[in-house]
């Protein structure tokens, strides 16, 4: 049996980053973000719905989001879906559907923060895919 678990978003930070790091020192950030659907309702009105989304992002990538991102920043957002259950300290049991980020690409307007970010991400996308050293690349 196949499955496919893939998720791509494009919208806005609800929330400035919240960055924190795990017991053994990996960063981890989570991100608020809202995606619109706008439509048309039966009469002929434009509707705006609104969706929001818990974005979670490791290891580097997460830094450089806090670095770089703030509240109403745009974003497109590559990742999958992941459920989590947990008991909250009152005794209940609480559940979450999140996204996990495999990708942040900042879509904000240009400028050098901007250009900035995007070589620190590609940086990082090379070093999560495991390509070493970005010294040993021949180009």
């Amino acid at each position: 049996m196949a499955s496919l678990n893939k998720v791509f978003l494009i919208g806005n930070l609800t929330r400035d980053p919240e960055l924190r790091f795990t017991p053994n020192g990996a960063a981890v950030a989570n991100l608020g973000l809202a995606v619109n659907h706008k439509y048309q309702d039966s009469g002929g009105n434009w509707v705006d719905e609104p969706n929001y989304f818990t974005v979670v992002a490791w290891g580097r990538q997460a830094e450089i989001c806090n670095e770089y991102l703030r509240k109403g920043s745009p974003v497109l957002i590559e990742g999958r879906l992941r459920w989590r259950s947990w008991e909250a300290a009152d005794g209940q049991k609480r559940s979450v559907i999140e996204v996990v980020a495999s990708r942040v690409q900042f879509l904000s307007k240009a400028g050098a923060r901007t250009e900035d970010a995007t070589a620190a991400v590609a940086d990082a996308d090379l070093q999560a895919l495991g390509e070493g050293d970005l010294d040993d690349i021949p180009f």
